[in-house]
């Protein structure tokens, strides 16, 4: 595939998203362990949907591929969404769908890019995200980049026939000490 390094972390970088990546995604879209951490196990994803889902993504909002640099191999993907210029604020998504990435770091530097590229590009306020209670890798990585929980609906999930809750966290600037942006570009005013 092609991809074309938007930002790059020390080992991925941001690109846009490729619609031919399609069929990656709806094999890991399908994937059940993969899916049900994104909230939507029960849907049944084709081909076709995927692209169109692709295609509708690269029209709105900022959204990306989430790319090994070394490789060039697609890890899955992540997006600033719901954006809101006068307020400043938006929400956070990211899926890793490739499960050799797992529990390596990968997550939390690709939300750290994502969060430079809000703050210090987009010079957003706020970013919140959702992430469900039986996720705690998630979670513990959300902590990790700086993000605080703000709130929960309890027991607003049901699997397996368990009640999970809804967390709901967000991170504001001013909180944000990561930037690889600043540390690429060498801006002055000279």
């Amino acid at each position: 595939m092609l991809y074309y390094r938007k930002l790059v972390g020390e080992r991925l970088y941001l690109s846009p998203l490729n619609i031919e990546d399609a069929e990656k995604f709806t094999e890991w879209i399908n994937d059940l362990e993969a899916s049900l951490n994104l909230g939507n196990a029960h849907q049944v994803i084709n081909l076709e949907d995927q692209k169109k889902f692709l295609e509708e993504l690269n029209d709105k909002d900022y959204h990306f591929a989430i790319v090994e640099k070394s490789l060039d191999e697609l890890l899955g993907s992540c997006g600033l969404f719901d954006i809101n210029q006068i307020h400043s604020s938006g929400e956070l998504g990211i899926f890793i769908g490739n499960k050799k990435y797992w529990d390596k770091g990968y997550g939390k530097e690709a939300v750290n890019l994502l969060l430079d590229f809000g703050f210090n590009i987009l010079n957003l306020h706020n970013v919140m995200l959702t992430v469900y209670e039986y996720n705690p890798r998630a979670v513990k990585c959300y902590k990790k980049v700086g993000f605080k929980e703000i709130g929960r609906r309890r027991e607003a999930r049901l699997v397996g026939g368990e009640r999970f809750a809804e967390i709901y966290m967000d991170i504001l600037a001013e909180e944000f000490s990561a930037s690889y942006i600043l540390e690429k570009v060498n801006l002055s005013k000279d």
